[in-house]
């Protein structure tokens, strides 16, 4: 029999803010291997950070709202694992669907980057990172080599969150393109890793996840009650067009990824069939809110969009969610009257409008702040309420 959240609560589940005695165990063994290894020198990292913050310790930045201290949570917020020794001699790795074998950067790593990533936190107002990978989601590897990568990418996640329970909550990875591997990765993450929900891309080699091979992961996501993060790594099929200068297999690339992927989870009834699931769609929810009205109207009107049991952008009040990644103030006053307030959750991109600045937004908490017409109640949502609801962050 399923449990509910509640009663997963009251067995000791992670979300109750403790550690289960199968992470303890975990947690033992990963300290122990990694000795050394653990905050050791950041490099890169760290010099980029004394270079950004006077010397001494950083004064953390309190968000307040009325006089009222806000708690702020990012849910959009990167880490690399290396997976060198893994995918040399795999060309597979390179391509945008996988990702770099490596990834050189600061704040980028769970075992070195933390106490960088911890100062960067409070030096700019975010009390909590709901860490995720930077997406490079290998879905071309085999099963075994697919375990191989996840438990090394969630091993070292959940420790770097359980050293610092107040600051981070994990996303983990998935092995989509093995769905019952997946599948048994979620429980595992879950129930033994402390996770809050899991990452995932817009498609796996060329599959929708509309594709009902996947629904076991849905149905699962469903009895977990846990959130999904929709990151995609590009429009594969747009790469032909994308050359040239512009950035645009990420400017233009990303976006179209999830905007394909969360329209087709709509319309051939992915959330009906699985009305508990919850997802929430990077970069603003790609172009599918702004669109909402046109993909309304084809459901009214044309059968070639039928049958869904709701309008398309009802399901942005219900089962979808969006990040707060739009750049400007009036694109987010936009997504807050196609969405509400209530379903788009705080994000940054963290670290890439540090390291590298292109796609996130240096403006972090103040681009919530600066908007002009929201209200404190709408602001409190977004920055973190939501969150932390959907998290189970208590």
């Amino acid at each position: 029999m399923r449990k509910s959240k509640s009663a997963r609560l009251k067995a000791g589940a992670p979300f109750a803010g403790g550690i289960m005695p199968g992470r303890r165990k975990f947690l033992k063994n990963f300290a122990g291997a990694s000795a050394g290894l653990c905050f050791a020198n950041c490099g890169l990292a760290r010099a980029f950070a004394a270079s950004q913050q006077p010397a001494g310790i950083t004064k953390r930045r309190q968000v307040t709202l009325a006089g009222r201290r806000v708690r702020t949570i990012d849910i959009h917020a990167h880490c690399y694992v290396d997976l060198h020794d893994l995918v040399d001699g795999h060309p597979e790795a390179l391509i945008p669907n996988g990702g770099p074998p490596t990834f050189n950067g600061p704040f980028l790593s769970p075992i070195k980057d933390v106490e960088a990533r911890l100062r960067y936190m409070d030096e700019h107002g975010i009390d909590i990172q709901a860490v995720s990978l930077a997406p490079a989601y290998n879905y071309w590897a085999d099963r075994d080599l697919a375990e191989k990568i996840v438990t090394r990418q969630n091993e070292q996640i959940a420790a770097m969150c359980a050293a610092h329970p107040d600051r981070f909550v994990g996303l983990g990875g998935l092995a989509l393109q093995h769905p019952g591997l997946a599948v048994e990765q979620m429980q595992h993450g879950v129930m033994q890793l402390g996770f809050r929900g899991f990452e995932i891309g817009g498609s796996v080699n060329g599959d929708e996840l509309a594709n009902p091979k996947f629904d076991p992961v849905w149905a699962k996501a469903e009895e977990l009650e846990i959130l999904l993060l929709l990151h995609p790594a590009t429009f594969v099929e747009g790469l032909k067009r994308f050359q040239g200068n512009g950035f645009l297999p990420n400017v233009i690339g990303n976006p179209l990824e999830t905007t394909v992927a969360l329209t087709h989870l709509i319309f051939e009834g992915t959330l009906d069939r699985y009305p508990g699931l919850k997802i929430c769609g990077s970069h603003g929810g790609g172009y599918l809110p702004s669109y909402a009205g046109r993909t309304d109207h084809c459901a009214e009107l044309s059968n070639r969009c039928k049958p869904v049991k709701k309008h398309p952008s009802e399901y942005f009040k219900q089962q979808l969610y969006c990040d707060s990644i739009v750049f400007t103030a009036e694109g987010l006053r936009h997504l807050v009257a196609e969405v509400g307030a209530s379903h788009i959750l705080f994000g940054t991109d963290f670290p890439f409008d540090v390291a590298d600045p292109f796609m996130g937004d240096p403006r972090e908490v103040d681009s919530v702040l600066g908007v002009p017409g929201l209200s404190e109640s709408d602001q409190r949502a977004i920055l973190g309420e939501t969150a932390a609801k959907l998290l189970g962050i208590k």
